[in-house]
């Protein structure tokens, strides 16, 4: 037993803290938590990635998606926090 936990932990240090308790055997609710800090931590995300060979031309690809992605997603959160922005003294600033 303590040698099948220390090759755990050696090839699956995250998985090794990840203990969650069951509560009034409710065992969905428990799932749905280790399902949470899993996606937190973009564990699933790597295990998506890692399942199958990605081609060279398709890794440049993805990444360069998911930088654009990025840059996207922060610009409009940007304008649309700007447009929510609200009881201000002067409603438009800038716009005389």
């Amino acid at each position: 037993m303590h040698l099948t936990i220390k090759l755990l932990a050696n090839r699956h240090p995250s998985f090794i803290a990840r203990t969650v308790f069951v509560k009034n055997n409710d065992v969905d609710d428990a799932c749905r938590l280790v399902n949470r800090i899993l996606g937190k931590e973009g564990i699933l995300e790597q295990y998506r990635l890692t399942r199958y060979y990605e081609k060279p031309f398709q890794t440049r690809r993805r990444v360069n998606h998911e930088k654009c992605k990025a840059i996207y997603n922060e610009d409009m959160e940007r304008k649309i926090q700007f447009v929510l922005r609200k009881n201000r003294h002067e409603p438009f600033p800038g716009c005389h």
